[in-house]
């Protein structure tokens, strides 16, 4: 999601479907929850997890911290990237210590915690929230439960003063309980309706049955039904102390003022006993073999089997492991340009006890997949019986190590790092970690292997698409985490946060970073940031196939895409791979492109990035690869019922014959020739349509004459395309429905095209306006769809900008019977924003909420990036953002109301359904 004013929203909400993190699954959970998208990729793999830790050698000042006399522990870690500051509280217990037989327990207090407290009633919470204008949020594992806001570093005495109210006086009352709960079924409804979650859930308990993992932390719909006030009291009281929990603040703080005042704020609470703790001891694995049917446009094979954990001796190992077997030069990678898969990977999900590897290939929906499934088994025994390759493990231990610098690039990832570290692993700090990769040898790899890759101990799934009904059409409606309910009258606030919420300040400008325009029409933009001795590129070729594939050659365009990962015209796809690992270096090229490496190393890294970007080989063979997973990919994707999902959006919104609808066809793909290939490289790759993003460890001069020397030689040839796509009008009301059955809830989306574009002033008001309405936990459509009538878990309103067209949606999940009245209530309150403006109070929050997340897309080098590239795909200028600040200070309720009575048409609102 994003807002024309280039304030990307705050860090997303880690817990995955139910609590297996996707950030511990990147491979599996890109393949199952981003469906469609993959399959313009079908060559790829994802390497592991980046190592969550940090370079000693990349801090400019070294953490505080002490421990409180009541047990607490306290680390700070200073970061200057920017005045923001996170507050990550762990919690040492998570659902494997619920009660047997209610999973859910530790989450169902994660949810109290924002229900109010002594001190701090919900309402308070939820305004103090929303005025602070950060992330606040939390999530639950086996073994901790974790709450962190990122916020204004003014606002660090706030937080501090939240989480001590909420660890020594949770109100914790049977009527909030009642209510919190059924929204936490339908949270449980939303996850079941992943075939991922029930694969991934299915997996768990097998693997660790009859131990305290044999559950995941989301609960069910029965032990949710039979728990109450007192339990929750009861593991509160247990667990939720000071001597159980371990406090980190990174930012730009001063780290004994900071010190200081958290002592002097939480020294007061008292120490309690703890109980045992659990534990896990897996007994013996029989071998099986699961089936699941799927919404999916591809088949998916995964053989998982048990690994070490993060406090295990081998956890470095582990990892190393990992990396070998999702390296571009690995025997698994191999069966994509081989032709026998249409993507690998291979995921290692770590748990604090104990670990899940996954190896995975994918298949084309309705192939049989016996053939992929031996040669899949194969490849793994020959990895366990030959050993990997020792210059692989050197690769896998120079990326894990490089890898440590990263985190100080983000203030809310350094907080994650340092609790995952400290929380989690029962390590010091992160540091601690570079002995241990460092002393991981191929022999100790090649031990690991034998153990986890045995298939004696291993549960393999079958995960097959089941192709999905065709849209049709109707006359009506059939029969991230989300917590405090928001306020809807005007709250008082404690004292002491007041001062600093209750008053609005004229927001800072934020320093515009150096911008060139090179020669040939290329845009570099330079923001240095030295807080780690790392650099990132991120750049952008700005294309749309929809307007620049040729008539009868859809398809070309993701084809040409994914042939950059077969190497260049002076190096080969596994010599490049090796170049890039020798510098410890990521690295993607085509339309959208990227680097990251460290400092010392980023002129090697650019060189290489550009010989990718123009000199790619595009090998016959690689091409016919390609083409043939492509054609594959696309007969599962146009039956696939995200893809139809989305097909019935466009369709709604926009005129027929739309550029935007048209798809490429598997028999049409299949007729594409290298040659098509390479004339859609020569006119859609183009240095006057591309950007260019340097971050880091750099000086802009530095950037600058690098970028001339590698990307200063590459000229346009021929007339410009146009790539954006034509104004459309606007659209009307209709109804589609797309059969689902592997769904439990419903998924509903509401669409309209909207007439004005991000150059427009009367975005800012939109934005503004859709702040109050959809767009947080304090939201009018969270307030009145979950809050009031629990006729939903989460409900979301965004709008989408593009340089020609715009587009508003509104998306929920809800049990079918419900579908009807949440959107009733959706756009009830739609209308109302047009027919009343929003109360002072309501305003001021929302005012809030912007101005302040403009600093926060200063507090990681990623999401300043993306930004930078955001607006410049929008054609708005650098500083967009000071403007947006100053449009925000000064709207008025009136401005907000005549912006959504004059673009917005509750009648006209498209609805799309996709369920059972």
């Amino acid at each position: 999601m994003q807002r024309a004013d280039g304030n990307w929203p705050p860090r997303a909400k880690r817990r995955n479907l139910s609590r297996m993190n996707k950030c511990l699954f990147p491979t599996l959970f890109s393949l199952l929850m981003a469906g469609s998208s993959l399959l313009s990729t079908p060559g790829w793999t994802a390497s592991a997890p980046p190592a969550p830790a940090v370079s000693a050698q990349a801090r400019a000042e070294a953490p505080v911290r002490t421990t409180l006399p009541n047990g607490m522990r306290i680390i700070i870690v200073p970061d200057r990237l920017a005045p923001v500051v996170t507050t990550e509280m762990n919690y040492l217990v998570g659902s494997a210590a619920a009660p047997r037989g209610f999973p859910g327990t530790a989450h169902a207090l994660e949810h109290m915690m924002f229900r109010g407290s002594k001190g701090l009633d919900k309402d308070q919470l939820s305004a103090i929230g929303a005025r602070m204008g950060g992330n606040y949020n939390a999530d639950t594992t086996e073994n901790t439960t974790q709450f962190f806001y990122t916020a204004p570093a003014e606002d660090l005495d706030i937080a501090l003063r939240i989480e001590a109210l909420r660890m020594n006086g949770l109100t914790l009352s049977e009527a909030d309980w009642k209510r919190e709960r059924g929204a936490i079924e339908q949270e449980v409804s939303r996850d079941l309706s992943s075939p991922g979650y029930q694969y991934l859930s299915r997996l768990q308990s097998i693997l660790f049955a009859h131990t305290p993992y044999e559950h995941d932390a989301l609960g069910t719909r029965a032990s949710f039904d039979h728990t109450d006030a007192a339990m929750l009291r009861r593991f509160y009281r247990d667990w939720y102390a000071p001597n159980n929990a371990i406090l980190i603040i990174t930012g730009n703080v001063d780290a004994d003022q900071a010190l200081a005042r958290a002592r002097e704020i939480f020294s007061p609470l008292p120490a309690r006993a703890l109980p045992a703790r659990p534990i896990v001891e897996p007994g013996a694995l029989q071998p099986q073999l699961l089936h699941f049917p799927t919404d999916y446009p591809i088949g998916l094979i995964a053989i998982a089997s048990r690994m070490p954990g993060q406090r295990a001796h081998d956890y470095a190992t582990a990892q190393i492991l990992s990396d070998v077997l999702s390296s571009q030069r690995g025997a698994l990678y191999d069966l994509v340009p081989e032709g026998k898969a249409l993507l690998t990977g291979f995921d290692y999900a770590p748990k604090a006890d104990a670990g899940i590897g996954i190896a995975l290939a994918a298949f084309p929906a309705g192939k049989d997949p016996s053939a992929l499934l031996q040669t899949l088994r194969d490849t793994l025994a020959s990895l366990r019986a030959h050993g990997v390759p020792s210059d692989l493990v050197d690769a896998a231990r120079r990326k894990e190590l490089a890898q440590l610098g990263y985190a100080a690039n983000s203030i809310s990832g350094l907080a994650e790092s340092w609790s995952e570290a400290v929380a989690v692993m029962g390590l010091d700090s992160p540091d601690a970690l570079a002995s241990a990769y460092a002393a991981v040898t191929p022999e100790d790899v090649n031990r690991l292997a034998r153990q986890v890759l045995d298939p004696a101990q291993a549960v393999t799934a079958i995960l097959t698409p089941r192709t999905s009904g065709h849209p049709v059409a109707g006359k009506g409606f059939g029969g991230s985490e989300s917590f405090a309910a928001p306020p809807d009258h005007p709250v008082v606030l404690p004292q002491w946060a007041q001062k600093d919420l209750m008053t609005l300040t004229p927001p800072t400008p934020t320093p515009v970073p150096a911008s060139y325009v090179l020669p040939n029409g290329l845009h570099l933009i330079v923001r240095p940031a030295h807080v780690s001795h790392t650099v990132s590129l991120y750049g952008v070729v700005r294309q749309n196939s929809d307007m620049q594939e040729p008539v009868g050659q859809e398809g070309i365009a993701d084809i040409t895409d994914e042939l950059f990962r077969y190497g260049t015209t002076s190096h080969d796809r596994i010599s490049f791979q090796k170049a890039l690992d020798d510098i410890a270096a990521t690295e993607s090229a085509g339309s959208d492109f990227s680097l990251n490496v460290l400092t010392q190393d980023f002129e090697k890294g650019l060189r290489l990035l550009a010989d990718n970007e123009l000199h790619p080989a595009f090998p016959e063979k690689a091409f016919e690869v390609v083409r043939m997973n492509t054609a594959s990919s696309l007969a599962g994707l146009l039956q696939s019922p995200d893809y139809l999902v989305g097909r019935a959006v466009k369709s709604a919104i926009s005129p027929p014959h739309d550029p935007s609808l048209r798809q490429a066809d598997p028999a049409q793909v299949m007729k594409l020739t290298l040659a098509d290939c390479r004339a859609f490289y020569n006119a859609a790759y183009r240095p006057d349509l591309t950007t260019i993003v340097i971050t880091g460890d750099i000086t802009p001069q530095k950037a600058l004459q690098a970028v001339r020397a590698t990307f200063g030689a590459w000229h346009a040839t021929g007339p410009t395309p146009v790539v954006d796509l034509p104004p459309r009008p606007d659209s009307h009301a209709s109804v589609a429905r797309v059969p689902d059955q592997s769904s439990v809830q419903d998924s509903v989306t509401l669409a309209e095209s909207l007439g004005l574009t991000a150059r427009d002033p009367d975005h800012f008001a939109l934005t503004l306006g859709n702040e109050a309405l959809g767009d947080g936990f304090s939201s009018r459509l969270y307030r009145d769809l979950r809050v009031r009538t629990g006729y939903v878990y989460t409900v979301r309103s965004h709008l989408a900008w593009h340089r020609q067209r715009a587009a508003y949606t509104i998306t929920f999940g809800a049990d079918p019977s419900k579908v009807a009245p949440a959107r009733d209530a959706a756009l009830r309150d739609v209308a109302d924003m047009q027919a009343r403006p929003l109360g002072e109070d309501e305003l001021t929050m929302a005012k809030a909420s912007l101005l302040h997340g403009l600093s926060l897309q200063q507090a990681s080098l990623d999401s300043i990036a993306a930004t930078y590239l955001h607006l410049s795909s929008l054609g708005l200028p650098l500083d967009n953002g000071n403007t947006a600040a100053s449009a925000y200070y000064n709207m008025t309720a009136q401005d907000v109301q005549k912006a959504f009575a004059r673009w917005l048409r509750p009648a006209d609102m498209a609805e799309v359904i996709k369920g059972p």
